[in-house]
């Protein structure tokens, strides 16, 4: 309970963090099931095994379904709160199941509860937290400790019911997140040291856990390269994946032991060759550890097994498979420490109850709590200090860009963020040294079109989209944004071919299905439109553009009843939409339900001062009802809007005329 409550204070800040890092777009900002909380979100994230619709990258269901969750429970875009109370639940579960895990495996609770403190309290699992995205490594550690924990029981109670739950967990921790894929190779580690039972019946005991892992390396693999890129070894040179493992095999300790300069993005290091003073002395660090462990063996199996846990466990984000932008990741040594925690237990356990007099045992003991309450101390300061940098997204992204200036996908997050405080002179810069950094990177030209399309700049916005689709022609979004444009200019027919070329490689694309019904619409097309318009209320059921917009072609066709019914809902999904007020008016004009017409009217003008036409139809409305000096003072007010409006003065001259 106590390492818990110092889990919880130290990490406290990551309640309150705004920032959103680089894929949280695609887990929440955009990611339409996330957004729409429901039974059949939660199918659709289970069902989608192999090409996931709302994701680049591959198969995680329950990690989504668990955002989905805090979206539900209050979680928006502009209120993390909900995400980051969730994760740093889990993050202190984790301590604690790490605690549990050492005190069943060594029989100390005080060696597991100060291990676990300086797991929990430690920089490096501070990513995890604050990122949205990364709920998946939380909720994969979880389980996967759980599994470890379940095997651990069967071994000691040797029933299979624990068997049985290790292997449920384990699948639950692959549909989290599919790199727990190495943990029955971590387990059977595990049986060799330190529940020392390896044998023909351990290795047994393990192949429905590999048929499992297979299955799911395939999944893996399948659903990224569809939705995402991955790189094979063999599309990579040899001596670059050697380099990658020897610079990640010393880069992760390192980082562990002296934990500064953490940050999100771990940008390859230029030139990536033994040239590279760096990259040299990783070669030669991964020697030199190699044959530190080998040594090791003539005192202890600990050192050796426990280096072996974290590597094979780490393996998957190691290089050898690419399909990330970073050289490594803080996030990805979260539960591959476990294996390096293990032997330290180990030694403390043996320091602890060290055979000696009862004095110098306690000696020993205090010197271990004190060395470790005064690194748990440092780990504290640091990690809250790294808490701090997540406060906002600019913030991030400026300590990301101080220790890797060239890397163009952080340019074009700081743009992003920029763009969001309204910054958009330094963004424009940003986004362009980002295409400059890397002209083949799609994201900073659709970035960049939007920025200048939001500046009045179509033209150019144009140009970029249009590059954009040039890079990646899937990418449905610069299609949907073309269509806009030409659509403004007129150039129906061709904004309707670039929303269906958004549509082909994105079907359930809400605004696409939205923007082409709106084309239909002025083309005549109205059935067409309508359908389209259902399409999008069937991806969100409180889409306010799609309920206007198929109001407004209800409307043109006739049903005025269909179309009542959808303008309400556009306005309960937006309050503030004055132009559905007017047009709700209209139609409740139409059905001669003239009360309501006018309160509708009068909500319209009062969002809306400036518009003389809904005055003036506010003002008929009033007439018809024998309102006649409050339809006066509307004609009136419509031409100190618009003196020139012919129609306010003929209908106020004609009222006036009566009333003589």
């Amino acid at each position: 309970m106590l390492v818990a409550a110092t889990v919880l204070a130290t990490h406290w800040p990551a309640l309150s963090a705004k920032a959103l890092s680089f894929d949280d777009s695609e887990y929440l900002t955009v990611n339409r099931l996330v957004q729409n909380p429901s039974v059949r979100s939660a199918g659709r994230f289970l069902t989608e095994i192999l090409e996931p619709s709302t994701i680049g990258g591959y198969y995680q269901p329950l990690a989504m379904i668990s955002l989905m969750l805090d979206y539900a429970s209050g979680g928006r875009i502009d209120h993390l709160r909900p995400f980051h109370r969730t994760s740093l639940a889990l993050h202190v579960a984790n301590s604690v199941l790490v605690i549990v895990l050492l005190y069943s495996l060594f029989g100390q609770p005080w060696v597991a509860a100060i291990v676990g403190l300086l797991f929990g309290v430690h920089p490096m699992t501070v990513e995890s937290i604050p990122w949205v995205g990364e709920r998946k490594t939380l909720l994969a550690t979880c389980f996967a400790l759980l599994s470890i924990i379940s095997y651990v029981r069967y071994t000691r109670a040797n029933r299979w019911r624990y068997y049985f739950g290790c292997l449920a967990l384990y699948v639950l921790a692959l549909m989290s997140k599919p790199t727990s894929l190495p943990l029955p190779a971590v387990i059977l580690l595990m049986d060799g040291w330190p529940l020392r039972r390896l044998s023909w019946r351990s290795v047994a005991e393990k192949v429905p856990f590999f048929v499992i892992a297979s299955v799911s390396a395939i999944i893996t693999v399948v659903s990224q390269a569809r939705t995402a890129a991955v790189a094979m070894p063999d599309e990579r040179s040899a001596g670059k994946i050697i380099l990658t493992l020897c610079h990640n095999i010393v880069f992760y300790p390192c980082k562990i032991v002296w934990p500064t300069n953490l940050t999100s993005h771990y940008a390859f290091p230029e030139p990536f060759d033994l040239s590279n003073p760096t990259l040299l002395a990783s070669a030669i660090g991964t020697g030199l550890l190699i044959a530190a462990l080998l040594i090791s063996l003539r005192w202890t199996r600990s050192l050796l097994t426990g280096w072996l846990m974290f590597f094979i466990a780490i393996f998957p984000t190691m290089g050898v498979i690419g399909f990330t932008i970073v050289i490594a990741s803080d996030k990805y040594a979260y539960l591959p420490s476990i294996g390096l925690m293990l032997p330290v237990a180990w030694f403390l356990t043996k320091g602890w109850n060290h055979d000696r007099p009862l004095p110098q045992k306690r000696l020993n003991q205090g010197v271990i709590l004190t060395f470790a309450l005064v690194l748990a101390a440092m780990e504290v300061s640091a990690t809250r200090h790294y808490h701090g940098l997540w406060q906002d997204s600019e913030t991030l992204y400026q300590h990301m860009m101080a220790l890797a200036p060239r890397s163009a996908h952080v340019h074009n997050g700081l743009g992003l963020a920029l763009v969001e405080n309204d910054k958009f002179a330094e963004a424009l810069y940003h986004y362009e040294q980002a295409i400059q950094i890397n002209p083949q990177f799609v994201h900073p030209h659709y970035n960049l079109a939007n920025l200048l399309y939001r500046q009045g700049k179509h033209d150019e916005a144009y140009t970029y989209y249009l590059r954009t689709t040039e890079l990646d022609p899937t990418y449905h979004k610069a299609f949907n944004n073309l269509g806009g444009i030409l659509l403004s200019k007129g150039k129906t027919d061709e904004a309707i071919a670039n929303f269906t070329q958004a549509l082909q490689y994105h079907r359930d694309y809400l605004d696409a299905h939205v923007n082409i019904g709106i084309a239909l619409t002025r083309k005549g097309e109205i059935e067409k439109a309508i359908e389209h318009y259902k399409q999008a209320l069937r991806l969100k059921s409180d889409c306010m553009y799609a309920h206007y917009n198929l109001a407004n072609a209800l409307a043109k066709k006739g049903d005025t009843d269909a179309a009542i019914a959808h303008y309400k809902a556009a306005l309960q999904s937006d309050p503030d939409l004055a132009v559905g007020y007017a047009r709700l008016g209209d139609a409740l004009a139409a059905k001669q339900q003239l009360t309501e017409a006018i309160a509708a009217y009068r909500e319209a003008v009062q969002r809306e001062r400036t518009n003389a036409d809904w005055y003036y139809t506010l003002g008929n409305l009033l007439a018809q009802q024998h309102a006649t000096d409050e339809a006066i003072r509307q004609y009136q007010q419509a031409l100190r809007i618009d003196p020139g409006h012919g129609k306010a003065r003929e209908a106020l001259m004609a009222i006036l005329k009566r009333q003589k």
